[in-house]
């Protein structure tokens, strides 16, 4: 895919690309940090058909929403052929007890033998994170294990 960023002097700028049902789909980063999420015409990039406002924290939450289910599909996939192991996605919630607190505070692996093999935090994927990283309100665990070992670490996450 191939992704154009186009400077805009005096905002900051634009990325976008042109999707298969013939529009651009794309975002323009503020220089204060503010983002729009645009979709403008393939053969004229500059006519916005529409622009929609995300804080830093929503623009987060759609990279969580549109990068992570990927990274789920990869990891369900391979573990396809092994019997009784899952691959789900858990949100750190603004009221986790985890929210700040590191993913060794949880001791998820001992209490419920699941594995966390990544965090996704604003779309972007940690990948094999270790017991000093710094969970955050809006990051997804990425986890491995039987069905048993996830709804327990998901009640670990709301509860503590």
């Amino acid at each position: 895919m191939n992704v154009d960023v186009t400077p805009l002097p005096g905002i900051g700028t634009r990325q976008d690309f042109a999707s298969k049902a013939g529009r651009r789909v794309g975002v323009v980063n503020h220089r204060d940090g503010r983002f729009d999420l645009i979709i403008s015409k393939v053969d004229d990039p500059d006519a916005c058909t529409a622009s929609i406002p995300l804080t830093p924290e929503e623009a987060g939450a759609l990279a969580n929403l549109l990068g992570s289910p990927q990274l789920v599909a990869a990891l369900d996939e391979q573990q396809r052929d092994v019997t009784g192991i899952s691959t789900k996605q858990l949100p750190i919630g603004p009221h986790s007890p985890f929210d700040g607190r590191t993913l060794g505070d949880t001791a998820m692996r001992t209490r419920t033998g699941v594995s966390i093999v990544a965090v996704v935090r604003a779309g972007t994927a940690h990948p094999s994170p270790g017991p000093e990283f710094h969970l955050a309100g809006g990051d997804l665990l990425v986890v491995v294990g039987t069905s048993e070992g996830l709804r327990k670490a998901a009640e670990i996450l709301e509860r503590g």
